[in-house]
């Protein structure tokens, strides 16, 4: 059988192009997926069904390609890449969280010869994906596939509530719309539904193309792991965030290039070493000037390729994330924490002495963001890194695009996920204009 377009990939971007795409009754369109498909919410199985659940990212999950790769020099162990194996792709396995980029992000990669990405260009496809359920203004869509919805405040746990408090005396602003253009501060994850799974892959490789595999951005984070008063409840199976600071680092000009959120026990998505029960605060670097590389080791589809992150490698990375560990160590001598807080689990205070000493414990215990994006860049032909132009066209390849997270200039300051699916909108709407 032929057919119109053939996606690969039944991810954020995959699934939706396949169904944009399919739309038009004349259009033959083929998605192909390695992992399973599930038809409906009941024969979904519980690692996938439950957007928290602690087993649905852990290394050799039935769901889960299980990657791993290097971090840094300094970690005696490998880090675990999770990327998603099922229709519906990594965020089948991820968080919901719902988070688009700041205004700036897309205009830089506007302002790199991709015009084409402004804001202003891409705020309608932002609008067309997702019914906000809480606002409906001219940033917001209301009539999209995907609901979004923030936890309501009545609902925060006490975790949650005592993040929110100390953050607003701590001086930051109070934010309800994370997803407002001009928002900087504290407040309500925006998320989508988690049954409304789709996925973000992250990794391309397309052998030949100039530049592939270079760039690999993340959003590199350091858990700060906080032991509780014994009366103190832990509920795995509670919502795992509800609330976000988003920050700009002291000297920084890049606006929300931080962020800080709390996790209401202390496993994160992947597993946690630590068999001490606790809670998190997460210090997440959302711009880091830090790239790594991503390589084929093999021409074996069955091997792996290498994966080197490289983080924290800049020292403005250290230096903003050294900040950031401090403003939690800060954040937990705050009065509402005093019926929660009863000592670090890491780091230690040996690993508080000095910046080397903070710097040495960052480099061991950074981890993922699960945000991997870039290694075929979008961009013009006279730049020798870019993979794909601006429509996502491989360069000096007719028919062939890549469209996913992996065509990003540059990550955006955000969860990575709403961004994956609008560039899905994006060149499904291109390819369908012809």
């Amino acid at each position: 059988m032929k057919y119109d377009v053939i996606v690969i990939g039944a991810g954020s971007a995959g699934g939706t192009m396949a169904t944009r795409l399919s739309e038009d009754p004349n259009r033959s369109v083929l998605l192909l997926e390695a992992g399973p498909d599930y038809p409906d919410l009941e024969q979904l199985p519980d690692d996938l069904k439950f957007g928290y659940a602690p087993t649905a990212s852990e290394m050799g999950a039935p769901h889960n390609w299980s990657f791993v790769g290097t971090g840094t020099p300094r970690q005696a162990e490998p880090v675990a890449v999770p990327r998603g194996r099922v229709v519906g792709g990594t965020s089948a396995i991820n968080g919901q969280v719902f988070l688009r980029g700041v205004p700036e992000d897309y205009d830089r990669w506007a302002s790199w010869g991709n015009d084409e990405w402004s804001y202003i260009n891409v705020l309608p496809f932002f609008r067309k994906l997702e019914t906000d359920t809480d606002i409906r203004d001219d940033f917001h869509g209301f009539d999209g596939p995907i609901p979004v919805r923030r936890h309501k405040r009545e609902a925060w746990l006490p975790l949650q509530e005592a993040f929110h408090e100390a953050c607003l005396d701590g001086g930051y602003a109070e934010v309800y719309d994370h997803n407002h253009p001009d928002s900087t501060g504290v407040g309500p994850f925006p998320m989508n539904n988690p049954n409304e799974q789709l996925g973000r892959l992250g990794i391309r490789v397309v052998k030949d193309a100039p530049g592939v595999g270079k760039n690999l951005r993340d959003h590199p984070l350091v858990p700060v792991r906080v032991r509780v008063k014994d009366d103190f409840p832990l509920d795995p199976a509670a919502p795992r965030i509800q609330t976000v600071l988003r920050y700009t680092a002291n000297g920084s000009d890049a606006r929300n290039d931080m962020q800080i959120f709390p996790s209401s026990f202390s496993t994160p998505l992947g597993g946690d070493p630590f068999a001490e029960e606790g809670i998190r605060m997460t210090c997440m670097m959302e711009l880091a000037q830090s790239a790594g590389e991503l390589t084929l080791q093999s021409t074996d589809p069955d091997v792996q390729p290498h994966i080197d992150c490289r983080y924290l490698e800049a020292p403005w990375d250290r230096e903003r994330m050294r900040e950031s560990v401090r403003i939690v160590l800060k954040m937990l001598e705050h009065d509402a924490f005093k019926d929660i807080y009863d000592g670090l689990i890491s780091p230690a205070e040996a690993d508080l002495v000095s910046d080397d000493a903070l710097d040495d414990w960052m480099l061991r215990e950074v981890c993922i963001g699960q945000h991997l994006s870039g290694t075929c860049k979008m961009g013009p032909a006279s730049d020798p890194t870019a993979v794909v132009d601006q429509r996502c066209r491989v360069h000096g390849i007719e028919g062939l695009r890549v469209a996913d997270a992996s065509v990003m200039p540059d990550v955006i300051r955000a969860n990575t996920n709403c961004t994956t699916i609008m560039i899905g909108e994006r060149v499904a709407n291109w390819i369908a204009e012809g």
